[in-house]
This record gives C-alpha cells, sequence and structure tokens, in this order.
C-alpha cells in the first residue's frame, strides 16, 4: 500500500471514530421508515407464528412490531423490506 492510500485509510478511521463518539456527523444518514408489517404478513397469508417462524424471529418479537411497541431495526427492518417488494425471493429461500 503506497503511502497515500495509507493516509486516507488512516484519515477514513478517525472520521468514523469522531462519527461514533458524536463529535462529527456523518456524510450520509440512511433513514428506512418501518413498512407495515401486519399488511405484509397478510399478503402470505400466514399467521403470527407462521410469519415469525419464516423471518426467524420470536412471536413475541413480531407482536411487538404488529402492536407499535418496538420498532425494527438493521437487518431485521431490510429483510421486512424484501419480504414486502420481493415475496418471491423470500419464499425461494425459505422454502427449499
Amino acid at each position: 500500500m503506497n503511502d497515500e492510500l495509507f493516509a486516507e485509510l488512516v484519515a477514513s478511521v478517525k472520521e468514523g471514530g469522531a462519527i461514533l463518539r458524536g463529535e462529527q456527523e456523518p456524510a450520509h444518514k440512511v433513514h428506512l421508515e418501518s413498512p407495515d408489517i401486519i399488511q405484509i404478513r397478510e399478503r402470505y397469508r400466514l399467521t403470527q407464528e407462521q410469519f415469525a417462524a419464516m423471518l426467524g424471529i420470536s412471536v413475541s418479537t413480531l407482536r411487538n412490531w404488529e402492536q407499535g411497541r418496538r420498532v425494527p431495526e438493521g437487518p431485521a427492518m431490510v429483510l421486512l423490506r424484501v419480504a414486502d417488494k420481493h415475496p418471491e425471493a423470500v419464499l425461494d429461500v425459505v422454502c427449499t
């Protein structure tokens, strides 16, 4: 690795640390709206128990999401968005 690339890498790591410590705002923020989980589940025509099993989550987690007590985050949010927009992909993976 040449000196210029190494200097860029070090600067990037320092910037990431500053963002994590709240000393600097990130250059980009991504905000995903929570999809209508009940509507997604009903489109699959699954019970809460079946839908939770399909997603690999507990029924209590699904109920908390559906009742608005909790909001899915991170990978769970992405999985729900995929389940909403590309049901064939989810079914292809879980029904093999």
